[in-house]
Parts: structure tokens; C-alpha cells; sequence
């Protein structure tokens, strides 16, 4: 018998995810007027995230047991090479999608002919607080396509804790197929803003849902990382490659310049933080003295930084939603 090639592959890169993956599994299984395969990749996990997706197998979920913890992307690069479906979705392990989703991006993705597609997401906090849409539904419509100049620039350090970089994309699997692309595994933090700017990098055109259909679970441990040094040099390194990989057009040129002086600043508040925890005076004065905006951000306080930065895009976002920063540095990201 013919196997039919699923409208929808979800991606789902696991580690240690035994309290949540049954959640993530059954809302793509329970997609409505596509068909789907559900694709776990177990980065290593030490609990009973493989078992419990073994006892998926019946429903055609395919489990990936990887042979040593590569991190998100190396798992979500090998669910993606073991994928067959039209479209490619990443779901994360701790959160869910609600039935319509899928069918609805789709369409509108195939309507316009376009190879990426977005949609608003539903921020659903486990403290019991009534679920939040994370951008205003009205502003995303008036915003019908997202375009690599917007996207770079709102993943910018010192930006709005809710930027685009939280957008959950499908992909058109020929597209990304054709292009070669994949996840850079030397990142830990960013590999995701990294995939669809390189996608759109590409020509890949990408539409905006404005009905949330991602429920971006916020658990506690789960989502405040403050980035150490480390995770932005990886950043900076990444950015590198991207602008080897690609050419970019004056307007996305001068977007990535606004990213990279952001990830400047963020190094140098990073270490000037450190320098004053160390009692080093003078590498305190150092780092302030080759980059006087380090300084100035230790001394801003963190709601006058989040709102000087958030004013480019406060239109989009949803008045209601909590608008944060950790240590004054980084966006909040589910680890």
C-alpha cells in the first residue's frame, strides 16, 4: 500500500522533557484538516522522556534516540533530516498547539505563495494567571508579511522581552530541502533566530498569522536564562557566519549593524558586571572606558532600558503582556 506523504512534520527536540512531552505529542496529534507525523528527537535525556514517547509508536510517532546530547539544534537537525512532510513544524517539548492551527497557516502561507509562515502566539504561565495573546491580534494583521530587516532588528539585546524572535515558524520542507539549510549547532542560545533569518536570507517570503495558535508555556526553571558570555560570543560568531552565508540588502545591512552594536553592548555589560563582582576596578574602567554604553546601562534602570528599546515596536505588542528583563541583559528563552 502506497504510504501518503503528511501535510505537517513536527520537530520536536526533547531533553528531560518527562512532564510535559505527553501535552506537546497529543496537541499535534490532534491537528485538525492536515495530516501529521510527530518526530522526537531524545537529546540524551536521563528520565522517562524516551519511554514516553515509545508508547506513541502505535500512533506513528517516530522516536530519534540520539547517541549523545548535541543540544536543541543537533536534535532538531535530525528529526528534520528523518521528516517527509510538505511543512516542517518546531514544537518545543513543554509547550502545545491548538487544533487549528496548522490547517490555518497553511493556507494562508500557500494563498500568497509563500515558503515561511508565523502566527501569534498565547502565553500561558503554570501560576495559574489568565492566558495572554503576546502580540496585539489587530497590529499583526496590518503586518501581513514579516520582513529580514523587521526580524533582525527586533532581535536585538536590550530590546522588548516579547520580540519576534519568539515567532514558532513552519517551513515548506522542499524549500528548506533546496536551500540546504540547517540549525547551527555550535549555538545554544539564538540557533532559532539564526534558521529564519538565514530562510529569509534566502528569498524564503514569510506571512503572518494574526490568530494565536501557539501556546508558549512559561514554567518556573523553564524560561528566564540570563545569557552568560559565552552564549553571546557563540551570538557574535553566529552572526558571522550568517553574514558570510548571505548578502544583504542595504535595509537588512543596516538591521544586522543595530543587532551586532547590540551584542557589543551586551558583552561589555557583561564584563564590566563581572569586573565589579571581581572587585577589578581596573577592568571596570577598561570596559567602561572602550565602551561607554556598558556603563550606561548599568546605570538605567531596567523599565526606562526595556521601554527606550521597546518603542520602535510597542505597537505590536499586547498591553498586557509582561515586559521583563533578567539581570538587565537578555530576553526571556525557554531553555
Amino acid at each position: 500500500m502506497t504510504q501518503t506523504q503528511p501535510d505537517v512534520s513536527f520537530i520536536v527536540a526533547a531533553y528531560n522533557a518527562e512532564e510535559t512531552l505527553a501535552k506537546a505529542i497529543d496537541s499535534a496529534l490532534a491537528q485538525e484538516g492536515v495530516s501529521v507525523e510527530v518526530i522526537v528527537a531524545d537529546d540524551c535525556s536521563t528520565d522517562e522522556t524516551r519511554t514516553i514517547a515509545e508508547s506513541y509508536a502505535n500512533r506513528g510517532v517516530k522516536l530519534l534516540a540520539l547517541g549523545r546530547n548535541g543540544g536543541p539544534a543537533a536534535a532538531r537537525n535530525a528529526a528534520l533530516l528523518a521528516a517527509t512532510g510538505r511543512w516542517l513544524a518546531v514544537l518545543d517539548s513543554d509547550d502545545t498547539v491548538e487544533p487549528q492551527r496548522l490547517q490555518r497557516m497553511i493556507k494562508r502561507a500557500e494563498n500568497a505563495g509563500a515558503q515561511i509562515a508565523v502566527d501569534n502566539l498565547r502565553v500561558i504561565r503554570a501560576d495559574g494567571t489568565p492566558p495572554e495573546t503576546m502580540f496585539i491580534q489587530q497590529s499583526l494583521a496590518e503586518t501581513p508579511e514579516l520582513t529580514l530587516p523587521v526580524f533582525i532588528r527586533s532581535n536585538a539585546l536590550f530590546q522588548s522581552t516579547h520580540n519576534f524572535g519568539y515567532l514558532k515558524p513552519i517551513f515548506q520542507r522542499d524549500f528548506i530541502e533546496q536551500q540546504g539549510l540547517r540549525f547551527n549547532e555550535a549555538l545554544k542560545v539564538g540557533e532559532d533566530y539564526l534558521f529564519l533569518a538565514s530562510a529569509m536570507a534566502l528569498g524564503g517570503r514569510c506571512v503572518i498569522e494574526p490568530i494565536p495558535g501557539y501556546d508558549y508555556q512559561i514554567r518556573e526553571g523553564s524560561i528566564s536564562r540570563v545569557l552568560a558570555l559565552h552564549h553571546i560570543d557563540a551570538m557574535i560568531e553566529g552572526d558571522k557566519a550568517f553574514l558570510r552565508d548571505h548578502t544583504l540588502d542595504a535595509e537588512a545591512a543596516a538591521a544586522q549593524e543595530f543587532r551586532e552594536q547590540s551584542l557589543r553592548r551586551g558583552r561589555a555589560f557583561l564584563i564590566l558586571v563581572q569586573n565589579i563582582k571581581d572587585r577589578s576596578i581596573s577592568g571596570a574602567i577598561k570596559t567602561a572606558w572602550s565602551n561607554p554604553s556598558a556603563l550606561a546601562h548599568l546605570r538605567m534602570p531596567i523599565a526606562i532600558r526595556i521601554n527606550r528599546a521597546l518603542a520602535p515596536l510597542r505597537h505590536l505588542v499586547s498591553p498586557r503582556t509582561d515586559l521583563t528583563a533578567i539581570d538587565g541583559v537578555t530576553r526571556s528563552r525557554k531553555g
